[in-house]
């Protein structure tokens, strides 16, 4: 195998002596490195006090190299900007420039440069280098992100000083966070080339925690708050033949929602030639936004088990001794599509229009008002799911597992953003942005 690091001829190559002699900070790590190495030997440590030692040296050889770099890249800016521009000359003294990156705080003496006595500052290293005093390189706002995604700030920042050995409080995570979960909005997802013969869709609503603050004008905002729950739409969309779904998620309206809810949908593969199996719990809304946005290229069903919650309260009434069979019994006639017989039971057992307790009349109500959307034997024969669990699952996941943690209410702009970042995240989009932001 080729040694792809040495680009010199055996008799280019330096010693270590020749190639370390201007570079104090990288020869001093490395002979601690050696040093280690030796008294881990000597003291006849473990494997994982080994590893510990191991990781803690190459975090201090990361600064190390890092600085190594700055000195010099610092030295190397000067030089070719007073190349390119005579009229620059140095402006006071140096001074201390410092970042933060995933080897810890990076320190390089910085010189400004001014064009003329009275001109404007430049600032090479600076331009070159693209950081800025006490910036946070690319890496580390990754890291920040990536944990604050999926914690709360305070626990990412101790993941932070757990993993990388970096000190940075809750506010730094927050800050990164959610700029890059405003940012990471305007990725698209890249959607299939051809569209795919079947598409599976579905949108349900949970709601979060909601906080706005200064609601009486001039009083503490810190404790002038309104708290509240706000309604998140989410909906999810895959082809028949893919595990994997493509979500979308909305605060706005139902409008918005169901605008969304088609996008989704492209986003998963729908095209002229696509049918659409869609599902839901039931509710009028989403049954009539699905009717708007895919009309006659789509069916609807609703969710079996939702349908089975109304009969098993409905089998406490018509059959208060074997409630259980009589409820299998109709699920069976719902699983053959036999829906008239499942109306044909609660019928006779229905209450007056009067009683306001009345499971059975809201079961056939509710089953009456459907039936079209009841075709479960055709779903099974078209190997289509009868659930709604997918949309169910992506809330916890998608949703609820960051934004609805014990005691957290969001502002409505932050709770946007994090919905915005969940979601790209689970769409697979993380690395596409990163990406695109590494190229510019």
């Amino acid at each position: 195998m080729k040694n792809e690091l040495s680009s010199q001829s055996p008799k280019e190559q330096r010693s270590l002596d020749q190639a370390f002699a201007h570079k104090p900070h990288l020869r001093r790590r490395l002979l601690e490195i050696s040093d280690m190495v030796d008294a881990a030997v000597a003291e006849g440590v473990s494997a994982h006090e080994a590893e510990a030692r191991a990781i803690e040296q190459i975090r201090q050889l990361g600064n190390a190299l890092l600085t190594e770099w700055g000195e010099k890249t610092e030295q190397q800016a000067q030089v070719q900007a007073r190349k390119e521009d005579p009229t620059l000359q140095p402006y006071r003294k140096k001074k201390v420039l410092n970042w933060h990156s995933t080897y810890g705080d990076i320190s390089v003496n910085e010189q400004r440069l001014r064009r003329g006595r009275r001109g404007a500052q430049v600032r090479p290293f600076c331009d070159r280098a693209q950081v800025g005093h006490n910036s946070y390189s690319l890496p580390l706002q990754r890291v920040l992100t990536d944990f604050g995604a999926e914690e709360s700030f305070g626990k990412a920042s101790e993941k932070v000083r757990e993993h990388y050995g970096i000190e940075l409080g809750a506010s730094a995570v927050r800050t990164q966070t959610l700029a890059h979960a405003k940012g990471i909005g305007g990725v698209e997802h890249a959607a299939p080339k051809q569209a795919v013969k079947t598409l599976i869709t579905q949108l349900d609503g949970s709601m979060l925690p909601m906080v706005k603050t200064g609601v009486d004008q001039g009083a503490d905002k810190r404790k002038n708050k309104e708290h509240f729950w706000r309604e998140v739409r989410l909906c999810c969309a895959r082809s028949k033949d893919v595990v994997e779904s493509i979500y979308g998620a909305t605060m706005g309206s139902v409008n918005v929602a169901g605008l969304l809810w088609r996008d989704t949908a492209r986003a998963a593969g729908l095209g002229e030639p696509t049918h659409v199996h869609g599902l839901g719990d039931g509710a009028p809304w989403i049954m009539n936004t699905f009717a708007e946005q895919f009309g006659t290229q789509g069916k609807f069903t609703v969710d079996f088990w939702h349908v089975s919650e109304y009969l098993a309260a409905a089998a406490a009434v018509v059959a208060p001794e074997k409630n259980k069979d009589w409820l299998h019994q109709q699920q069976g006639n719902l699983l053959s599509s036999q829906v008239d017989r499942v109306l044909g039971s609660l019928e006779p057992h229905r209450e007056p229009e009067g009683q306001k307790e009345a499971p059975v009349r809201t079961a056939y109500n509710y089953i009456n008002e459907r039936r079209d959307h009841l075709d479960y034997a055709g779903a099974k024969a078209a190997e289509l799911p009868i659930g709604s669990g997918e949309i169910e699952g992506g809330h916890r996941h998608v949703i609820q597992e960051r934004l609805k943690l014990s005691g957290a209410w969001w502002l409505e702009t932050t709770a946007q953003r994090m919905l915005q970042l969940r979601v790209k995240r689970a769409n697979k989009d993380w690395e596409a942005y990163w990406s695109q932001i590494a190229e510019n």
